[in-house]
């Protein structure tokens, strides 16, 4: 993602510091703008609550350090992250906050901070009975559901064209439909959809999975490899983006953007439709321990709409989670991410009235040091979401260098639940057509980094003007503007170019 040179340069321009249990960190935003209003996490003795300890540099000797000093600070290590310096951890005590940097010996403690507003509801993972736990070993190696009903796919022979493949617009729009004619994507490409987990059983979906690959991260952001963790309970949100992604060319229902890859459930979602940062963070590092190739992310990490730099719990999270996006980054995988659907510039964002969505939110100023994540972060390809017509979808978030391309998100046909397919909208459904075309580059250029890949699908974008429909302005040219980016997709030429 690119970041805006006003956004850049409010946040180079900060000298503010803030204390942060003890500690110092920079406070993310420029000195004429007003601090975020503070959302405190009120952590009460005998309450359990769940937090990221966050360590000065990676590696096994300080994250093993930081761990001790949680559990001399009565708290149990729920998940070791030794590769980001970052450890998950699980407390009752009111005070670990302090208690772990009062504990921390050998002083290799960044940051601390609080994950969500309430406890968790899954317990502390690896207990074995009420006072013994087992902590978990370092591992080495929220979107719009705008459904409008199902629709029964008939079964055909693989000679056949899918059923649904004259029905999708989006294809069409991105000339996926004539991408796949020369290259449908390479098998030895593996994108990871960190989402609420994929079916595979879906006749369009059931070649395309590589279970090996694929894990549950929503037990406390400890990675379950169980055979059918992985797969979704509450929702059909990740199945619905994973066909997008890549169903098959079969004769049944649709075809994905690139129906020659693999993809992998990566189950970043609980069953109360939450994504908490130790979620995100098990699955960007599990996507690098596995060498993926591409991450789709149609969501926003919960329970902020935007995590502010000049709050302490909030920054501390915010860094887990950037951390393990760099970490994945550098292990080879591009990302896609959906920019969010409050109708929101976030250029010019100021305002929040939705946050924190686990407790009771509050009316509160953010600044330019509070962004979504992981859309706003570095090295992610934010994109906004379009109609079948080309023009801005009326949820769509928007901002001039914030928004690197678009694609189609509005009433998109993709496989559901129990071998159904269905339509949804929002950015969630744009994301995955460009994780798509990402797969198809990648497949194409196999030697390429993320960075290139990255560079490439906003160089091949097609330039699209500023829509003069009435509504909030598109700022730039046709070229660079707040609402497209770069341009819509365009597979085509991801595997002619």
């Amino acid at each position: 993602m690119r970041v805006s040179p006003h956004r850049r340069a409010l946040a180079v321009a900060t000298a503010t510091a803030l204390a942060l249990t003890g500690l110092g960190t920079a406070a993310g935003y420029a000195a004429d703008e007003p601090p975020s209003t503070p959302v405190p996490i009120d952590t009460p003795d005998g309450a359990l609550f769940s937090y990221v300890v966050n360590t000065e540099r990676p590696g096994a000797a300080p994250t093993a350090l930081a761990a001790r000093a949680v559990e001399r600070a009565d708290g149990v290590v729920v998940q070791a992250w030794p590769q980001i310096g970052v450890v998950v951890a699980h407390s009752a005590n009111g005070s670990f906050r302090a208690d772990v940097v009062a504990a921390d010996r050998h002083h290799v403690v960044e940051s601390v901070g609080a994950t969500r507003t309430v406890s968790p509801t899954e317990g502390t993972p690896g207990a074995e009975a009420p006072g013994g736990v087992r902590p978990g070993k370092a591992v080495t190696g929220r979107a719009t559901k705008q459904d409008a009903g199902t629709v029964d796919g008939p079964s055909r022979s693989a000679a056949d064209p899918d059923p649904g493949e004259v029905t999708q617009w989006d294809m069409a729009m991105i000339k996926a439909d004539q991408a796949i004619e020369i290259d449908p994507g390479s098998s030895d490409v593996v994108v990871g959809v960190l989402d609420s987990g994929i079916d595979a059983s879906h006749p369009d979906l059931a070649d395309q999975v590589d279970p090996r690959r694929s894990v549950n991260c929503s037990d406390g952001g400890r990675p379950d490899r169980s055979a059918t963790g992985w797969l979704p309970t509450t929702s059909d949100h990740g199945t619905h983006v994973a066909g997008t992604i890549a169903a098959a060319r079969n004769g049944v229902g649709i075809v994905g953007v690139a129906p020659g890859v693999r993809l992998a459930s990566v189950k970043v979602v609980n069953d109360d439709g939450f994504i908490y940062p130790e979620y995100a963070v098990c699955g960007f590092v599990w996507a690098g321990l596995q060498r993926m190739d591409v991450t789709n992310n149609s969501y926003y990490v919960d329970p902020f709409m935007y995590w502010c730099e000049d709050q302490p719990d909030q920054a501390a999270a915010k860094e887990a989670v950037r951390r393990a996006v760099e970490f994945s980054t550098r292990r080879g995988a591009v990302h896609a991410a959906a920019a969010g659907n409050a109708a929101t510039d976030l250029a010019n964002n100021t305002a929040d009235s939705s946050s924190p969505n686990d407790s009771t939110p509050v009316q509160r100023v953010i600044n330019s040091g509070c962004e979504d994540i992981p859309a706003e972060l570095d090295g992610v390809v934010t994109t906004s979401s379009v109609t079948q017509t080309g023009a801005l979808s009326s949820f769509s978030n928007r901002g001039l260098g914030v928004i690197d391309v678009a694609a189609p998100g509005s009433s998109i046909l993709s496989t559901t639940l129990d071998g159904t397919w269905g339509l949804k909208s929002g950015t969630s459904m744009a994301s995955p057509h460009v994780a798509g075309v990402l797969a198809l580059l990648k497949s194409a250029h196999p030697r390429w980094s993320p960075a290139r890949l990255e560079a490439a699908v906003r160089a091949q974008a097609d330039d699209h003007e500023c829509t003069t429909a009435s509504g909030p302005v598109c700022v730039g040219t046709p070229a660079d503007n707040g609402y497209y980016g770069d341009g819509v997709v365009d597979a085509l030429e991801a595997v002619t170019r």
